[in-house]
Protein backbone atom coordinates (compact mmCIF):
# COMPACT_ATOMS: atom_id res chain seq x y z
CA UNK A 1 0.00 0.00 0.00
CA UNK A 2 1.12 3.53 -0.84
CA UNK A 3 -0.01 6.43 1.36
CA UNK A 4 0.99 10.09 1.32
CA UNK A 5 -0.44 13.09 3.12
CA UNK A 6 -0.67 16.14 0.83
CA UNK A 7 -0.73 19.13 3.16
CA UNK A 8 -1.82 22.72 2.56
CA UNK A 9 0.09 24.78 5.13
CA UNK A 10 -2.06 27.88 4.72
CA UNK A 11 -5.42 26.20 5.23
CA UNK A 12 -3.90 23.53 7.48
CA UNK A 13 -5.72 20.94 5.36
CA UNK A 14 -4.60 17.37 4.74
CA UNK A 15 -5.66 15.19 1.83
CA UNK A 16 -4.56 11.57 1.56
CA UNK A 17 -3.45 9.78 -1.58
CA UNK A 18 -3.77 6.04 -0.94
CA UNK A 19 -2.90 3.53 -3.63
CA UNK A 20 -2.61 -0.18 -4.29
CA UNK A 21 0.82 -0.77 -5.77
CA UNK A 22 -0.20 -4.15 -7.18
CA UNK A 23 -3.02 -2.80 -9.33
CA UNK A 24 -1.80 0.80 -9.73
CA UNK A 25 -5.14 2.20 -8.57
CA UNK A 26 -5.41 5.08 -6.11
CA UNK A 27 -7.94 7.21 -4.24
CA UNK A 28 -7.74 10.72 -2.81
CA UNK A 29 -9.56 11.41 0.44
CA UNK A 30 -10.68 15.02 1.00
CA UNK A 31 -8.97 16.61 -2.03
CA UNK A 32 -8.74 20.36 -2.57
CA UNK A 33 -9.84 21.92 -5.83
CA UNK A 34 -6.51 22.09 -7.71
CA UNK A 35 -6.23 18.35 -8.21
CA UNK A 36 -3.19 18.40 -10.50
CA UNK A 37 -1.00 18.08 -7.38
CA UNK A 38 -2.48 14.68 -6.56
CA UNK A 39 -2.32 13.54 -10.16
CA UNK A 40 1.38 14.38 -10.41
CA UNK A 41 2.16 12.62 -7.11
CA UNK A 42 0.22 9.54 -8.21
CA UNK A 43 1.93 9.41 -11.61
CA UNK A 44 5.36 9.80 -10.03
CA UNK A 45 4.65 6.65 -8.02
CA UNK A 46 3.16 4.55 -10.79
CA UNK A 47 -0.44 5.12 -9.75
CA UNK A 48 -3.57 6.47 -11.40
CA UNK A 49 -6.41 8.09 -9.46
CA UNK A 50 -9.60 6.07 -9.97
CA UNK A 51 -11.62 7.30 -6.98
CA UNK A 52 -12.20 10.18 -4.61
CA UNK A 53 -13.85 10.20 -1.19
CA UNK A 54 -15.03 12.86 1.23
CA UNK A 55 -15.41 12.58 4.96
CA UNK A 56 -18.05 15.32 4.96
CA UNK A 57 -19.28 18.49 3.26
CA UNK A 58 -16.37 20.79 3.99
CA UNK A 59 -16.66 24.39 5.19
CA UNK A 60 -13.09 25.65 4.87
CA UNK A 61 -12.11 24.87 1.28
CA UNK A 62 -13.60 23.98 -2.08
CA UNK A 63 -13.58 20.22 -2.59
CA UNK A 64 -11.75 18.72 -5.56
CA UNK A 65 -13.98 15.65 -5.81
CA UNK A 66 -16.04 17.09 -8.66
CA UNK A 67 -12.84 17.97 -10.55
CA UNK A 68 -11.68 14.36 -10.25
CA UNK A 69 -15.14 13.03 -11.11
CA UNK A 70 -15.05 15.02 -14.37
CA UNK A 71 -11.86 13.10 -15.17
CA UNK A 72 -13.59 9.76 -14.56
CA UNK A 73 -12.88 9.06 -10.89
CA UNK A 74 -15.59 7.30 -8.91
CA UNK A 75 -17.00 9.35 -6.03
CA UNK A 76 -17.63 7.94 -2.54
CA UNK A 77 -19.59 10.27 -0.26
CA UNK A 78 -21.92 10.06 2.73
CA UNK A 79 -25.60 9.23 2.57
CA UNK A 80 -26.01 9.88 6.28
CA UNK A 81 -27.56 13.04 7.72
CA UNK A 82 -30.89 14.62 6.83
CA UNK A 83 -32.01 16.32 3.62
CA UNK A 84 -29.94 19.44 4.35
CA UNK A 85 -26.75 17.37 4.24
CA UNK A 86 -27.06 15.50 0.97
CA UNK A 87 -24.76 16.02 -2.02
CA UNK A 88 -26.71 17.67 -4.83
CA UNK A 89 -24.20 17.60 -7.72
CA UNK A 90 -23.71 13.89 -8.32
CA UNK A 91 -26.24 13.79 -11.19
CA UNK A 92 -25.07 17.06 -12.77
CA UNK A 93 -22.07 16.17 -14.88
CA UNK A 94 -20.84 19.01 -17.07
CA UNK A 95 -22.44 18.50 -20.47
CA UNK A 96 -25.16 16.28 -19.02
CA UNK A 97 -25.40 12.92 -17.33
CA UNK A 98 -24.45 11.49 -13.97
CA UNK A 99 -21.08 11.00 -12.35
CA UNK A 100 -19.89 7.53 -11.31
CA UNK A 101 -20.67 7.57 -7.59
CA UNK A 102 -21.67 5.53 -4.59
CA UNK A 103 -23.45 6.82 -1.48
CA UNK A 104 -22.25 5.32 1.79
CA UNK A 105 -23.96 4.39 5.03
CA UNK A 106 -22.34 3.38 8.32
CA UNK A 107 -20.50 0.10 7.89
CA UNK A 108 -20.38 0.13 4.10
CA UNK A 109 -17.11 -0.96 2.49
CA UNK A 110 -15.50 -0.52 -0.90
CA UNK A 111 -12.23 -1.53 -2.53
CA UNK A 112 -9.55 0.39 -4.38
CA UNK A 113 -7.29 -2.28 -5.77
CA UNK A 114 -6.61 -4.61 -2.83
CA UNK A 115 -7.25 -1.95 -0.19
CA UNK A 116 -10.51 -1.96 1.76
CA UNK A 117 -12.15 1.22 3.00
CA UNK A 118 -14.87 0.99 5.65
CA UNK A 119 -17.20 3.93 6.28
CA UNK A 120 -17.90 4.73 9.93
CA UNK A 121 -20.62 7.29 10.67
CA UNK A 122 -19.19 9.86 13.12
CA UNK A 123 -21.71 12.71 13.44
CA UNK A 124 -21.19 15.81 15.56
CA UNK A 125 -19.00 18.12 13.53
CA UNK A 126 -21.60 17.65 10.80
CA UNK A 127 -24.56 15.25 10.65
CA UNK A 128 -23.30 13.28 7.63
CA UNK A 129 -19.66 12.93 8.73
CA UNK A 130 -17.83 9.68 7.94
CA UNK A 131 -14.42 8.29 8.85
CA UNK A 132 -12.69 5.72 6.65
CA UNK A 133 -10.92 2.74 8.20
CA UNK A 134 -8.23 1.44 5.85
CA UNK A 135 -7.16 -2.22 5.60
CA UNK A 136 -4.34 -3.33 3.28
CA UNK A 137 -5.71 -6.71 2.25
CA UNK A 138 -3.11 -6.94 -0.49
CA UNK A 139 -0.46 -7.02 2.21
CA UNK A 140 -2.25 -9.85 4.00
CA UNK A 141 -3.89 -7.74 6.73
CA UNK A 142 -7.40 -8.47 7.98
CA UNK A 143 -7.59 -5.48 10.36
CA UNK A 144 -7.33 -1.77 9.58
CA UNK A 145 -3.98 -0.05 10.08
CA UNK A 146 -5.37 3.49 10.20
CA UNK A 147 -8.41 5.69 9.87
CA UNK A 148 -8.90 8.91 7.92
CA UNK A 149 -10.79 10.83 10.58
CA UNK A 150 -11.70 13.94 8.60
CA UNK A 151 -12.91 16.60 11.03
CA UNK A 152 -13.89 14.19 13.79
CA UNK A 153 -10.64 13.48 15.66
CA UNK A 154 -7.63 15.73 15.27
CA UNK A 155 -4.30 15.52 17.03
CA UNK A 156 -5.15 17.10 20.38
CA UNK A 157 -8.69 18.18 19.56
CA UNK A 158 -12.06 17.29 18.04
CA UNK A 159 -13.91 18.93 15.18
CA UNK A 160 -16.03 21.78 16.47
CA UNK A 161 -19.79 21.09 16.55
CA UNK A 162 -20.91 24.73 16.38
CA UNK A 163 -20.23 25.45 12.69
CA UNK A 164 -23.73 24.47 11.59
CA UNK A 165 -24.93 27.45 13.60
CA UNK A 166 -22.01 29.88 13.68
CA UNK A 167 -20.93 29.47 10.05
CA UNK A 168 -23.74 27.83 8.06
CA UNK A 169 -26.53 29.77 9.78
CA UNK A 170 -28.60 26.86 11.10
CA UNK A 171 -29.94 28.43 14.28
CA UNK A 172 -30.07 26.32 17.42
CA UNK A 173 -27.82 23.56 16.03
CA UNK A 174 -24.67 24.02 18.13
CA UNK A 175 -25.95 22.43 21.34
CA UNK A 176 -27.61 19.36 19.77
CA UNK A 177 -24.55 18.85 17.58
CA UNK A 178 -22.33 18.90 20.68
CA UNK A 179 -24.52 16.25 22.30
CA UNK A 180 -24.31 14.16 19.14
CA UNK A 181 -20.53 14.52 19.13
CA UNK A 182 -20.43 13.28 22.72
CA UNK A 183 -22.17 10.06 21.68
CA UNK A 184 -19.69 9.65 18.83
CA UNK A 185 -16.77 10.10 21.22
CA UNK A 186 -18.17 7.34 23.43
CA UNK A 187 -18.08 5.02 20.39
CA UNK A 188 -14.56 6.21 19.60
CA UNK A 189 -13.46 4.83 22.98
CA UNK A 190 -14.12 1.33 21.60
CA UNK A 191 -11.79 1.78 18.62
CA UNK A 192 -8.52 -0.22 18.83
CA UNK A 193 -5.70 1.77 20.38
CA UNK A 194 -3.21 0.74 17.69
CA UNK A 195 -5.12 2.47 14.86
CA UNK A 196 -3.25 5.34 13.27
CA UNK A 197 -5.21 8.60 13.04
CA UNK A 198 -4.96 10.55 9.78
CA UNK A 199 -6.85 13.82 10.37
CA UNK A 200 -8.01 16.33 7.76
CA UNK A 201 -6.52 19.33 9.57
CA UNK A 202 -3.59 20.43 11.70
CA UNK A 203 -2.59 23.43 13.80
CA UNK A 204 -3.99 26.70 12.49
CA UNK A 205 -7.27 25.33 11.18
CA UNK A 206 -10.46 27.10 12.25
CA UNK A 207 -12.27 23.73 12.35
CA UNK A 208 -11.19 23.31 15.98
CA UNK A 209 -9.77 25.46 18.76
CA UNK A 210 -6.57 23.68 19.83
CA UNK A 211 -5.29 21.44 17.05
CA UNK A 212 -1.81 20.02 17.49
CA UNK A 213 1.10 20.63 15.11
CA UNK A 214 2.02 16.92 14.90
CA UNK A 215 0.53 15.58 11.64
CA UNK A 216 -0.72 12.17 12.79
CA UNK A 217 -1.42 10.24 15.98
CA UNK A 218 -2.99 7.01 17.23
CA UNK A 219 -6.35 6.26 18.77
CA UNK A 220 -4.69 5.16 22.00
CA UNK A 221 -2.67 8.34 22.34
CA UNK A 222 -5.72 10.55 21.75
CA UNK A 223 -7.70 8.59 24.34
CA UNK A 224 -4.99 9.34 26.88
CA UNK A 225 -4.09 12.96 26.07
CA UNK A 226 -6.66 14.69 23.85
CA UNK A 227 -8.29 17.34 26.11
CA UNK A 228 -11.59 17.22 24.22
CA UNK A 229 -11.77 13.43 24.52
CA UNK A 230 -10.82 13.61 28.20
CA UNK A 231 -13.63 16.11 28.77
CA UNK A 232 -16.16 13.38 27.94
CA UNK A 233 -16.45 12.29 31.58
CA UNK A 234 -20.10 13.30 31.42
CA UNK A 235 -22.30 14.64 28.66
CA UNK A 236 -22.77 18.05 30.28
CA UNK A 237 -19.08 18.46 31.02
CA UNK A 238 -18.22 17.59 27.44
CA UNK A 239 -20.82 19.89 25.87
CA UNK A 240 -19.76 22.84 28.03
CA UNK A 241 -16.10 22.24 27.21
CA UNK A 242 -16.43 21.71 23.47
CA UNK A 243 -18.61 24.79 22.91
CA UNK A 244 -16.50 27.12 25.06
CA UNK A 245 -14.18 29.66 23.39
CA UNK A 246 -14.55 28.39 19.84
CA UNK A 247 -13.10 31.05 17.50
CA UNK A 248 -15.35 32.99 15.14
CA UNK A 249 -15.50 31.09 11.84
CA UNK A 250 -14.21 32.97 8.79
CA UNK A 251 -16.95 34.54 6.73
CA UNK A 252 -16.39 32.34 3.69
CA UNK A 253 -17.18 29.11 5.58
CA UNK A 254 -20.89 29.47 4.80
CA UNK A 255 -20.14 29.71 1.07
CA UNK A 256 -17.97 26.62 1.15
CA UNK A 257 -20.72 24.56 2.79
CA UNK A 258 -23.14 25.77 0.13
CA UNK A 259 -20.81 25.22 -2.83
CA UNK A 260 -19.57 21.81 -1.73
CA UNK A 261 -23.15 20.66 -1.26
CA UNK A 262 -24.67 21.95 -4.50
CA UNK A 263 -21.51 21.42 -6.55
CA UNK A 264 -18.32 23.49 -6.92
CA UNK A 265 -17.69 25.09 -10.30
CA UNK A 266 -15.33 23.01 -12.42
CA UNK A 267 -12.11 24.95 -12.91
CA UNK A 268 -11.93 24.38 -16.63
CA UNK A 269 -14.99 26.60 -17.03
CA UNK A 270 -14.29 29.04 -14.16
CA UNK A 271 -14.67 32.73 -14.94
CA UNK A 272 -11.74 34.98 -15.76
CA UNK A 273 -8.18 34.35 -16.86
CA UNK A 274 -6.66 33.73 -20.27
CA UNK A 275 -6.91 29.98 -20.17
CA UNK A 276 -6.11 27.22 -17.75
CA UNK A 277 -2.89 25.72 -16.51
CA UNK A 278 -2.14 22.20 -15.41
CA UNK A 279 -5.18 20.63 -13.80
CA UNK A 280 -7.42 23.54 -14.87
CA UNK A 281 -5.81 26.22 -12.69
CA UNK A 282 -6.73 29.68 -14.10
CA UNK A 283 -3.99 31.90 -15.55
CA UNK A 284 -5.00 35.55 -15.10
CA UNK A 285 -3.71 37.98 -17.71
CA UNK A 286 -0.90 40.42 -16.94
CA UNK A 287 -2.07 44.04 -16.66
CA UNK A 288 -0.22 47.10 -17.92
CA UNK A 289 0.10 50.41 -16.09
CA UNK A 290 -2.73 51.82 -18.20
CA UNK A 291 -4.87 48.77 -17.44
CA UNK A 292 -4.41 49.30 -13.71
CA UNK A 293 -5.19 53.02 -14.03
CA UNK A 294 -8.62 52.07 -15.41
CA UNK A 295 -9.47 49.76 -12.49
CA UNK A 296 -12.11 51.00 -10.03
CA UNK A 297 -11.46 49.61 -6.54
CA UNK A 298 -15.08 50.19 -5.60
CA UNK A 299 -16.24 47.68 -8.22
CA UNK A 300 -13.41 45.18 -8.08
CA UNK A 301 -11.38 43.46 -5.41
CA UNK A 302 -7.83 44.77 -5.77
CA UNK A 303 -5.76 42.39 -3.67
CA UNK A 304 -2.44 44.06 -2.84
CA UNK A 305 0.01 41.49 -1.48
CA UNK A 306 2.86 43.90 -0.73
CA UNK A 307 4.16 44.42 2.86
CA UNK A 308 2.20 46.77 5.10
CA UNK A 309 4.80 49.54 5.01
CA UNK A 310 4.62 49.71 1.22
CA UNK A 311 0.82 49.47 1.16
CA UNK A 312 0.39 52.10 3.87
CA UNK A 313 2.60 54.62 2.11
CA UNK A 314 0.78 54.29 -1.22
CA UNK A 315 -1.79 51.97 -2.79
CA UNK A 316 -4.45 52.03 -5.49
CA UNK A 317 -7.70 53.42 -4.02
CA UNK A 318 -9.99 50.64 -2.82
CA UNK A 319 -7.20 48.07 -2.51
CA UNK A 320 -7.23 45.40 0.17
CA UNK A 321 -4.02 44.77 2.11
CA UNK A 322 -3.70 40.98 1.96
CA UNK A 323 -0.09 39.84 2.27
CA UNK A 324 0.66 36.47 0.71
CA UNK A 325 1.37 34.75 4.02
CA UNK A 326 -0.08 31.89 6.05
CA UNK A 327 -3.46 33.60 6.49
CA UNK A 328 -3.90 34.78 2.90
CA UNK A 329 -6.65 32.28 1.96
CA UNK A 330 -8.65 32.90 5.12
CA UNK A 331 -8.30 36.69 4.94
CA UNK A 332 -9.18 36.85 1.24
CA UNK A 333 -12.13 34.50 1.70
CA UNK A 334 -13.43 36.76 4.46
CA UNK A 335 -12.74 40.20 2.95
CA UNK A 336 -13.53 39.61 -0.73
CA UNK A 337 -17.07 39.11 -2.00
CA UNK A 338 -17.42 36.00 -4.14
CA UNK A 339 -18.84 37.99 -7.09
CA UNK A 340 -16.14 40.66 -7.21
CA UNK A 341 -13.71 40.51 -10.15
CA UNK A 342 -10.20 40.14 -8.70
CA UNK A 343 -7.09 42.09 -9.58
CA UNK A 344 -3.89 40.81 -7.99
CA UNK A 345 -0.96 43.09 -7.21
CA UNK A 346 1.71 40.47 -6.72
CA UNK A 347 5.30 39.59 -7.59
CA UNK A 348 5.43 37.67 -10.90
CA UNK A 349 6.93 34.51 -9.41
CA UNK A 350 4.08 34.27 -6.91
CA UNK A 351 1.09 34.66 -9.25
CA UNK A 352 0.36 30.94 -9.39
CA UNK A 353 0.65 30.64 -5.60
CA UNK A 354 -1.87 33.43 -5.11
CA UNK A 355 -4.25 31.97 -7.70
CA UNK A 356 -4.14 28.51 -6.12
CA UNK A 357 -4.75 29.99 -2.68
CA UNK A 358 -7.77 31.92 -3.91
CA UNK A 359 -9.43 29.16 -5.91
CA UNK A 360 -9.20 26.90 -2.87
CA UNK A 361 -11.61 29.25 -1.06
CA UNK A 362 -13.89 29.70 -4.06
CA UNK A 363 -12.49 32.96 -5.45
CA UNK A 364 -11.87 32.42 -9.16
CA UNK A 365 -13.21 35.51 -10.97
CA UNK A 366 -9.84 36.91 -12.07
CA UNK A 367 -9.59 40.17 -14.02
CA UNK A 368 -5.80 40.08 -14.12
CA UNK A 369 -2.59 40.71 -12.19
CA UNK A 370 -0.13 43.60 -11.92
CA UNK A 371 3.54 43.38 -11.02
CA UNK A 372 3.98 44.51 -7.41
CA UNK A 373 7.45 45.77 -8.31
CA UNK A 374 6.01 48.26 -10.81
CA UNK A 375 4.05 50.48 -8.44
CA UNK A 376 6.55 53.34 -8.85
CA UNK A 377 6.09 53.15 -12.62
CA UNK A 378 2.32 53.27 -12.03
CA UNK A 379 2.68 56.44 -9.96
CA UNK A 380 5.07 58.07 -12.45
CA UNK A 381 2.51 57.43 -15.18
CA UNK A 382 -0.07 59.41 -13.24
CA UNK A 383 -1.67 56.56 -11.33
CA UNK A 384 -3.36 57.73 -8.16
CA UNK A 385 -2.18 56.31 -4.83
CA UNK A 386 -3.63 56.84 -1.36
CA UNK A 387 -2.26 56.21 2.13
CA UNK A 388 -3.53 54.75 5.42
CA UNK A 389 -3.21 56.64 8.69
CA UNK A 390 -1.33 54.82 11.46
CA UNK A 391 -0.54 56.03 14.98
CA UNK A 392 1.69 54.81 17.80
CA UNK A 393 0.11 53.95 21.15
CA UNK A 394 1.08 57.37 22.52
CA UNK A 395 -0.35 59.15 19.49
CA UNK A 396 -3.50 57.03 19.67
CA UNK A 397 -4.10 58.14 23.26
CA UNK A 398 -3.96 61.77 22.10
CA UNK A 399 -6.36 60.92 19.26
CA UNK A 400 -8.79 59.36 21.76
CA UNK A 401 -8.67 62.46 23.94
CA UNK A 402 -9.08 64.97 21.12
CA UNK A 403 -11.34 63.33 18.53
CA UNK A 404 -13.13 60.54 20.45
CA UNK A 405 -12.98 57.98 17.63
CA UNK A 406 -14.80 54.68 17.80
CA UNK A 407 -12.33 51.97 18.85
CA UNK A 408 -12.83 48.84 16.75
CA UNK A 409 -11.06 45.76 18.08
CA UNK A 410 -10.82 43.13 15.34
CA UNK A 411 -9.41 40.28 17.44
CA UNK A 412 -11.34 37.14 18.31
CA UNK A 413 -13.92 37.42 21.08
CA UNK A 414 -11.83 35.28 23.44
CA UNK A 415 -8.87 37.66 23.02
CA UNK A 416 -11.09 40.69 23.52
CA UNK A 417 -12.39 39.34 26.82
CA UNK A 418 -8.86 39.07 28.16
CA UNK A 419 -8.41 42.83 27.93
CA UNK A 420 -9.19 45.69 25.55
CA UNK A 421 -9.10 49.45 25.14
CA UNK A 422 -11.92 50.98 27.21
CA UNK A 423 -15.13 51.41 25.23
CA UNK A 424 -13.94 49.31 22.29
CA UNK A 425 -16.34 47.45 20.04
CA UNK A 426 -15.34 43.91 19.05
CA UNK A 427 -15.84 42.48 15.55
CA UNK A 428 -13.37 39.83 14.38
CA UNK A 429 -11.69 40.90 11.13
CA UNK A 430 -12.84 37.68 9.43
CA UNK A 431 -16.48 38.67 10.09
CA UNK A 432 -16.18 42.43 9.48
CA UNK A 433 -17.41 42.49 5.86
CA UNK A 434 -20.77 41.08 6.94
CA UNK A 435 -21.07 43.54 9.84
CA UNK A 436 -20.03 46.84 8.27
CA UNK A 437 -23.51 48.23 8.94
CA UNK A 438 -22.65 48.15 12.66
CA UNK A 439 -19.71 50.52 12.13
CA UNK A 440 -20.83 54.18 11.92
CA UNK A 441 -19.54 56.21 8.98
CA UNK A 442 -19.93 59.52 10.81
CA UNK A 443 -17.11 58.77 13.27
CA UNK A 444 -13.39 58.28 12.85
CA UNK A 445 -12.43 54.64 13.52
CA UNK A 446 -9.34 53.60 15.50
CA UNK A 447 -8.69 49.95 14.64
CA UNK A 448 -6.62 47.59 16.76
CA UNK A 449 -5.74 43.92 17.08
CA UNK A 450 -2.96 42.13 18.96
CA UNK A 451 0.05 43.29 16.93
CA UNK A 452 -1.30 45.55 14.19
CA UNK A 453 -1.47 43.00 11.37
CA UNK A 454 -5.15 42.02 11.40
CA UNK A 455 -6.14 45.63 12.06
CA UNK A 456 -4.13 46.71 9.00
CA UNK A 457 -6.22 44.38 6.83
CA UNK A 458 -9.39 45.62 8.49
CA UNK A 459 -8.36 49.23 7.85
CA UNK A 460 -7.97 48.53 4.15
CA UNK A 461 -11.48 47.04 4.05
CA UNK A 462 -12.95 50.00 5.91
CA UNK A 463 -11.14 52.46 3.67
CA UNK A 464 -12.44 50.63 0.57
CA UNK A 465 -15.98 51.13 1.87
CA UNK A 466 -15.60 54.84 2.59
CA UNK A 467 -14.62 54.94 6.27
CA UNK A 468 -12.04 57.25 7.83
CA UNK A 469 -9.82 55.05 9.94
CA UNK A 470 -6.49 54.81 11.75
CA UNK A 471 -4.46 51.71 12.48
CA UNK A 472 -2.99 51.27 15.96
CA UNK A 473 0.67 50.53 15.30
CA UNK A 474 1.77 47.46 17.24
CA UNK A 475 -1.76 46.75 18.46
CA UNK A 476 -2.56 45.77 22.04
CA UNK A 477 1.01 44.68 22.63
CA UNK A 478 2.19 48.25 22.08
CA UNK A 479 -0.81 49.69 23.94
CA UNK A 480 -0.09 47.68 27.06
CA UNK A 481 3.66 48.30 26.81
CA UNK A 482 2.91 52.02 26.89
CA UNK A 483 1.08 51.43 30.21
CA UNK A 484 -2.23 52.52 28.72
CA UNK A 485 -5.51 51.68 30.41
CA UNK A 486 -6.96 48.25 29.66
CA UNK A 487 -10.56 47.24 30.36
CA UNK A 488 -11.41 43.68 31.32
Amino acid sequence: MFMRMVYDDKLAEAAYLIGCQRTGEAIVIDPERDVDRYEKLAAANGLRIVATAETHIHADFVSGSRELAEKGARVYVSDEGDADWKYQWLDKRIGGGTYDYRLLKDGDTFMVGNIEFKAVHTPGHTPEHLCFMVTDQGGGANKPMGVATGDFVFVGDLGRPDLLESAAGFKGKADPSAHRLYQTVRKFMDWPDYLQIWPAHGAGSACGKALGAVPTSTVGYEKMFNPSVLAATSEKTFVDFILDAQPEPPLYFARMKRDNKIGPKVLGIARGGSGVGGGGVPRPKALSVNDLKSIDGRRMAIIDTRPWAAFRSGHVPGSLHLPLNSTFNTDAGSLVDENEPIVLIVEPDRVEEAVRDLIRVGLDNFAGWFDANAMEAFERAGGRLVTVDERTAEEARVLLDTESPLVLDVRRAAEFKEGHIPGAVNIAHTRLLSRLSEVPKNRHILVNCRSGARSARACSLLQKHGYQCTNLQGGMLAWEQAASLVER
